[in-house]
């Protein structure tokens, strides 16, 4: 078991990609707080789980929400090892002219806000364990513009991510805390499930891949279980994708 006796956070567990993360990390041994803003949707997650998941309802946008989760992990299990920052939000792909300014908002303070409040309450609990690893879950919109997909704000959260994930790398190295960021391509969850239930849209999408394929939820909690694992234990400030090849394709 890669994670024996780890206590790891996920946040936005009980997405697709967050419920699988969640139920991999505890079969490879690990306790898993799974955190969200809706308790029903999180203890629905939990159900499918055969083992040491815990549900805890927080909003990561509430900073004295975080503060308290985070002190009452560390009251029931005395310490938090990994971090996986999976909470996130994407617009519809209209114009940037187009969008609400409460949608924009709303991206920023959710994939950028949210993400700084959780990271540095859970570091300063890592600070006193003298070791933890954070994991960012990112897209490869952060690196590429992708044509008649208008993803302006969205794609400029994620790039911040991946520099926040280098910055907290470097600045914490030296304290035994790993930071990493997995860019996600096209995954077989959220927004583009129903997309994908049509045979003809799913195989437009394969054949752009280099792969052919769609990634799903699993090949991004396996390369996270890696990640938290000791077995990257000299790997900090990484940005890996996940996307079949896409990101290094020319289409």
């Amino acid at each position: 078991m890669k994670l024996k006796n780890k206590i790891a956070i996920i946040t936005g567990a009980s997405s697709d990609i967050g419920a699988d993360m969640s139920k991999r990390f505890v079969e490879e041994g690990a306790t898993v707080v799974m955190l969200g803003r809706n308790l029903k949707s999180l203890e629905k997650a939990r159900a499918s789980i055969n083992g040491n998941a815990v549900s805890m309802a927080c909003d990561i946008m509430n900073n004295s929400q975080v503060l308290s989760t985070i002190d009452q992990v560390v009251d029931q299990y005395g310490k938090i090892d990994i971090l996986v920052n999976n909470a996130a939000k994407i617009n519809d792909a209209i114009h940037f002219h187009q969008m609400k300014d409460s949608d924009i908002s709303d991206l920023i303070n959710t994939n950028i806000l949210g993400t700084l409040n959780i990271t540095k309450a859970v570091i300063s609990k890592m600070l006193d364990n003298k070791s933890g690893a954070i994991i960012n879950i990112g897209s490869i919109s952060s690196e590429r513009a992708i044509p008649r997909v208008h993803l302006a704000v969205y794609s400029a959260t994620k790039a911040a991510v991946s520099m926040f994930t280098k910055s907290i790398a470097v600045e914490y190295a030296r304290k035994n805390i790993r930071c990493n960021c997995l860019n996600l391509g096209i995954i077989n969850a959220g927004m583009i499930k129903p997309y994908l239930e049509d045979s003809q849209a799913r195989k437009v999408l394969e054949e752009r891949q280099p792969l052919n394929k769609i990634g799903d939820p699993e090949d991004v909690s396996k390369a996270a279980i890696f990640l938290a694992s000791d077995d990257a234990r000299w790997i900090t400030g990484t940005i890996l994708n996940i996307d079949g090849g896409k990101s290094a394709s020319e289409g």
